[in-house]
Order: structure tokens, then C-alpha cells, then sequence
């Protein structure tokens, strides 16, 4: 099960880039988990479920093929800015992540292309965001992780507000989630995102939003229409199947929750316990 990329403040012990079975492709793992999966010969290749959901959202931005301009608000071995690299060339891409001890290890034994476009800058996600000038990203890509759980910090309505001054008018700000049903955590979220966006979308493996297992809820957060449907007939090719949720499929699996604010905010729950507060 992987759950995001991005690190915190706190203290990795492990770190370490592996080759898997296809040739040139490595596996970044933290403190013996996987955390990245890159392909150095086919950057669009996305080996994980919840990574692939993203480039889906990417790919559906129009014009297609086009620049986009994104910031990421976690990187590690930088999986998803060598994919927009890819697909759309000459993107100004900006990475944020705290984590320097990962960066250098990544360009060192992964190095990103030439030309790439893509520029890292060792800060976390809420003052990489608030540096932003305002309206200057298409897309913020929130794909961070502190172990196994998404930072509190940056689930808050003040943070979600960040990014939509950083958002131009008809952006789009994507958060990587990780949750089980009853989505107790995931609802304050949702709740904190739509008194800033008024359109969401929700992506997840069918297993997760049937409470069969814990699981990567992609949340896609607007000012203006998502496009739901175009991601639906991505789905029936996918190799890896998942679901996608309107606005009002949103607000009865995922409403009623209480806003997330700096001053009442917590982690996302470990895989094996809800119970820990940030």
C-alpha cells in the first residue's frame, strides 16, 4: 500500500533507491517503506494506483500536451514532475520538499533530465505556498506525507486558502489523502476545502469507499467546474480501477464534517489506528 511521497520535519532513519525487475527503474524506500516508483526510460509509466489517479487529472487539464504551471508540494524521487516533463513539455514545475537529505540522493542516482523545468526548493508545503506569487499555478499538487500521515497543517481552511491565492481563478488545488470509512478525518477535510472551492471530486479504488480497507482518496478542489465526466471515461481503460465522484457524490459520502482549522487540526489516522491526533 503506498500512500504519498512528501516528508515532514521528522526524522528519517532509512533511505534508499533500489532496482526493481524493469530495467532502469528504481524504487525509493523510507525507513523500509516504498515511497516512489520511477522509471527512467519511461517517465510515464505510473506504477502506483494513487499516482497514476493524479496523471489522469493532469492529463484531463486543457489544452492537452500543453505547458502547465505546478508546484508540488512534496517531491522525493520526483515521480510525478518527470511525468508532466514528459507529457508536457517545457512546464514550469516547482517542487517543494523539506527533505534534502532525499533530494540530493535523487539527483545523485536518479537525475532528472535536462532541461527539465522542474526547480525543488528545500522548504515545507505551507511557507513553499505562501512564498507563491499570487495567481502564478495552474495546479498544486498536495502529495505530502510525515510517515504514513498527511501533516495537519496542511489540511486547514487558512492553508487551503493559501493555495487558492497562489491558484490562478480557474485552478485546480489536488490533495492525496489517506483514510478508511467512515472518512471521519477526510470529512473535516472536505469541509475545510469547499469554504474556499466550491467544486470537488473525489477518486478512490472501489475497496476504500466501500470500507474494505484503508486507501489514497484523490481530492480534486476548484473555483470552477471539475471535469468528472472526462475522468470517467478514463477510468474504463484504466489498468487500475477506481471510482470517480461528482460534487454531489461528494457532499453525501463525504459531508458533515467540521472544518479543519490551524487551531483544530490533526494528522491523517496510521493505516492501523485512527485514534492518534496530530
Amino acid at each position: 500500500m503506498h500512500f504519498g511521497p512528501g516528508f515532514g520535519r521528522g526524522t528519517l532513519t532509512s533511505v534508499e533507491i533500489l532496482p526493481t525487475e524493469r530495467p532502469n527503474a528504481y524504487v525509493l524506500r523510507v525507513d523500509g517503506a516504498a515511497q516512489s516508483h520511477v522509471d527512467l526510460d519511461a517517465p510515464t509509466r505510473l506504477d502506483f494506483d494513487y499516482v497514476r489517479r493524479i496523471g489522469d487529472v493532469l492529463d484531463a487539464w486543457e489544452p492537452a500536451a500543453e505547458p502547465l504551471r505546478i508546484v508540488h508540494v512534496g517531491g522525493a524521487a520526483m515521480t510525478l514532475p518527470r511525468y508532466v516533463a514528459a507529457t508536457r513539455p517545457r512546464s514550469p514545475q516547482i517542487v517543494l520538499e523539506p527533505a534534502q537529505e532525499i533530494t540530493e540522493l535523487v539527483r545523485r542516482e536518479l537525475p532528472l533530465p535536462r532541461r527539465s523545468g522542474i526547480k525543488v526548493r528545500p522548504v515545507d508545503g505551507r511557507s513553499g505556498v505562501a512564498a507563491l506569487r499570487e495567481g502564478s499555478t495552474d495546479v498544486v499538487v498536495l502529495d505530502a506525507f510525515d510517515g504514513a500521515r498527511v501533516p495537519g497543517e496542511l489540511v486547514t481552511v487558512e492553508y487551503a486558502e493559501s493555495v487558492a491565492r497562489a491558484l490562478t481563478e480557474s485552478g485546480w488545488f489536488l490533495l492525496n489523502l489517506a483514510d478508511r470509512a467512515p472518512f471521519g478525518w477526510t470529512r473535516r477535510v472536505v469541509a475545510a476545502l469547499r469554504s474556499v472551492y466550491p467544486e470537488l471530486m473525489v477518486s478512490a479504488e472501489p475497496a476504500t469507499l466501500r470500507g474494505r480497507r484503508f486507501g489514497n482518496l484523490l481530492v480534486v478542489a476548484s473555483r470552477v467546474s471539475v471535469p468528472a465526466d472526462r475522468l470517467r471515461a478514463r477510468t474504463t481503460t484504466s489498468a487500475l480501477p477506481y471510482r470517480v465522484l461528482d460534487a454531489a457524490a461528494v457532499s453525501s459520502t463525504f459531508g458533515g464534517g467540521r472544518p479543519f482549522t490551524d487551531d483544530d487540526t490533526e494528522r491523517s489516522p496510521l493505516p492501523r489506528d485512527q485514534s492518534g491526533r496530530g
